[in-house]
């Protein structure tokens, strides 16, 4: 019994895994059986509720769209639909024609599908598609493989954002929207419907989901690509299926992946778990860009950084390298523009970099000119007479009040080190110019709440981990009409100049026509700094050796729809040769 009660937490949390995956493999061939680790829980199998990263990626394999973008060159290619969409510009009408393809109860897919699915998000303003809709006038049904969509303008996210939605079965759906319309809050009802078993048309379908302990997805049979050839990629699953347990903490999840319990953990890693991983034998590292703004705002809705002046004097002393190489430990990029470098076509590199590169002493000398010139004082300046840079203390706003101290809200260490580590750094930095700024970490949930509901802030730092490659977003971000409880104008920006910028990219169809605009876009914000773009993180990924090979590598990471297609159990390889 003594013995017994010296073995490690994580070593009996590894067995009981292994004891679940086991029981939960009965009657199927495990070595086919692919074992992954998820950092939470799925919250829902609801599609129309599913906002969290792991609800989405549990299905992303079951609900599928009618196009997506390929891993080379991120271009669209059809999926559900047979061939790419043929525009009418004369009635501003799409014209959609779709594979041959069966849901996961045998039954086929059809145009009425589709416009079941539109009317949906139409008829119920489902806040997680509605925007992608608005302009949707009316969608058709041509045939039975044939539907069109006609907008009430040309709108460039149509191909993009609309078309690359989720697409649901009329069969599963109907009687649950017909009873959600009876209702007095029908959009509630609809939300809070819970699904137990999916219908889809991806490659996965669910066969038992044990709260707490796992979720199994079991092969489609039924898959529209299993066997046929899509950009280069002949179509699978070569998997049984997919068992996905969830880990409360990284360590607990690495020890597992180390142990051989779990083939994938589906969560980035941070550098600090490398150098171990990278000892180990039976261990892949996957390295891949990802689209994603990591990034300080600011609150333009009161003082002091309604001040133009003072959010440039805190880009000045920001040092984008030491960020990069002491913090992410070189394992991303700095980012200058609100789209992210890798993010090739769209990026605009001709922005401000305030100071990149520069030594500490050059940059809190333009910091401190850039506030000087606009009337801010200090009791001890941090430049003295000999133009020596020395500690400021005591600054004083132009209307010669003393400067209140401020809070930089960030997310806790154990939610993301990294932005924790930048709040801290940057406080020291604006320290030196005198300014009282302090980092505090928050709830991820309450930081949240705090800046985009109730606009309680003055500055915080926070990121999206996976910017979609269309460029809306800045859009989106940045108008003015944005700026409300909730919206995603949190800096309070407003720039007429940018609006109506931001108006016509959304209606220009050329790409190279809308690239014009959402540079000049990017230069505004650049400028006016609502945001400081601070860097791009490498997305770290690690898979077990000698199970399974195939998978596919694209920008965000191997954790995409072809590699659940491509993947072979290592016996399936071998019989190929």
């Amino acid at each position: 019994m003594k013995n017994f009660l010296k073995i490690k937490l994580p070593t009996l949390i590894a067995i009981t895994i292994s004891i679940v995956f086991c029981l939960s493999c009965k009657g199927e061939n495990e070595t086919d059986i692919l074992k992954i680790g998820l950092a939470e829980e799925p919250r829902t199998l609801n599609v129309w509720l599913a906002s969290d990263a792991n609800s989405k990626k549990i299905l992303s394999q079951i609900y599928q769209p009618l196009y997506m973008s390929e891993p080379a060159t991120q271009k669209l290619i059809p999926w559900l639909a047979k061939e790419h969409p043929v525009y009418n510009p004369e009635t501003i009408s799409y014209t959609v024609t779709l594979r041959k393809a069966k849901w996961s109860d045998g039954t086929d897919l059809t145009s009425n599908d589709v416009v079941f699915t539109a009317n949906i998000i139409k008829d119920f303003r489902v806040p997680l598609y509605a925007s992608k809709w608005d302009f949707v006038k009316k969608v058709e049904i041509i045939d039975k493989q044939t539907v069109r969509f006609y907008l009430t303008k040309p709108m460039a996210i149509f191909l993009t954002r609309t078309l690359t939605g989720p697409v649901v079965q009329k069969k599963e759906w109907e009687k649950i929207v017909q009873f959600a319309k009876k209702k007095e809050k029908p959009l509630k009802t609809l939300l809070n419907h819970k699904i137990e078993k999916p219908v889809g048309s991806g490659p996965f379908v669910l066969k038992e989901w044990r709260k707490g302990a796992y979720l199994y997805l079991k092969k489609n049979t039924y898959f529209f690509g299993q066997g046929i050839i899509i950009s280069g990629f002949k179509l699978g699953p070569y998997l049984n299926g997919i068992i996905f347990k969830t880990f409360g903490t990284s360590d607990v999840a690495i020890l597992a992946l180390k142990k051989g319990t779990i083939d994938m953990f589906w969560k980035g890693i941070q550098p600090g778990y490398l150098a171990d991983l990278q000892q180990n034998s039976d261990i892949r590292i996957f390295f891949s860009e990802k689209s994603a703004l990591y990034f300080m705002g600011f609150n333009l809705r009161k003082p002091p950084f309604n001040d133009i002046n003072l959010r440039r004097a805190v880009a000045a002393v920001i040092d984008r390298d030491f960020i990069v190489s002491r913090i992410l430990q070189n394992y991303g990029t700095k980012l200058f523009s609100i789209v992210p470098l890798e993010n090739k076509f769209w990026c605009c590199q001709d922005v401000d970099h305030y100071c990149e590169s520069h030594p500490r002493d050059k940059r809190i000398l333009l910091a401190y000119k850039t506030l000087r010139n606009a009337g801010y004082t200090w009791k001890i300046s941090p430049v003295n007479l000999d133009g020596n840079i020395v500690e400021g203390k005591g600054i004083k706003l132009p209307n010669g009040n003393p400067m209140e101290r401020f809070t930089i809200l960030t997310p806790p260490a154990d939610y993301d080190p990294h932005r924790a580590m930048s709040g801290m750094i940057i406080q020291e930095w604006l320290r030196d110019l005198g300014i009282p700024a302090y980092s505090r970490p928050m709830s991820f949930g309450s930081l949240i709440q705090t800046v985009k509901a109730k606009h309680n802030f003055q500055a915080f730092i926070l990121g999206y981990g996976k910017l979609s490659l269309d460029p809306d977003y800045v859009r989106v971000f940045f108008h003015s009409k944005n700026d409300k409880p909730r919206g995603w104008n949190m800096s309070g920006y407003r720039n007429s100049c940018f609006d109506r910028l931001a108006d016509q990219s959304k209606t220009v169809i050329d790409p190279n026509q809308r690239k014009k605009l959402l540079f000049k876009m990017q230069k505004m914000i650049s400028r006016d700094l609502p945001y400081i773009p601070l860097y791009t993180p490498k997305l770290i990924e690690a898979v077990r050796k000698g199970k399974f090979t195939g998978w596919v590598e694209m920008q965000n990471g191997i954790g995409n729809i072809w590699s659940f297609c491509m993947v072979k159990p290592d016996h399936q390889t071998k019989k190929s040769f």
